[in-house]
């Protein structure tokens, strides 16, 4: 099966239907880009005014959505944060798409989210890293579909 081929995190999730199959929809992708794109904007005014912690949430949600149009665009859904980032690798990294350092941006900015949002630990250092990797990231989610600017 073509699924198992994608890894065991992938079946897994699968079968816990953390992820689903849908039917590609082009306005449910445009949708999760626009949103990557505000909070992505969200996110350099919470840096610029020096709200770090906002920051490091704002950039992992334009992240968040930038991955969740790339998984819609092949035709799943996700139903939890860690089958979102399984995806990510099973769909777009594993097959060479999509640079390995993609993954590992999104699953630290998902540890630093986490630690700013229940653990208000956070730092200026931790909110640069995080704007920084979400704007390459949704630069490559972007190049990836082949869509210019939003």
């Amino acid at each position: 099966m073509e699924e198992e081929m994608k890894g065991k995190d992938f079946a897994e999730c699968l079968k816990k239907r953390g992820l689903v199959r849908i039917d590609i929809d082009g306005e449910l992708i445009s949708k999760e880009l626009t949103g990557a794109g505000y909070d992505l904007e969200r996110a350099k005014n919470s840096y610029s005014e020096g709200d770090h912690k906002w920051c490091i949430i704002q950039s992992y949600y334009a992240m968040f959505h930038a991955i969740k149009a790339l998984v819609y665009s092949k035709g799943y859904r996700e139903k939890s944060h860690y089958c979102l980032l399984t995806a990510l690798k099973a769909l777009y990294v594993d097959s060479g798409v999509m640079e390995e350092r993609y993954y590992c941006a999104f699953e630290e900015t998902m540890n630093l989210r986490h630690e700013a949002d229940y653990g208000l630990v956070y730092s200026k250092e931790a909110s640069k890293e995080t704007l920084d990797n979400a704007v390459e990231l949704l630069g490559a989610a972007k190049k990836i579909l082949d869509i210019v600017d939003r």
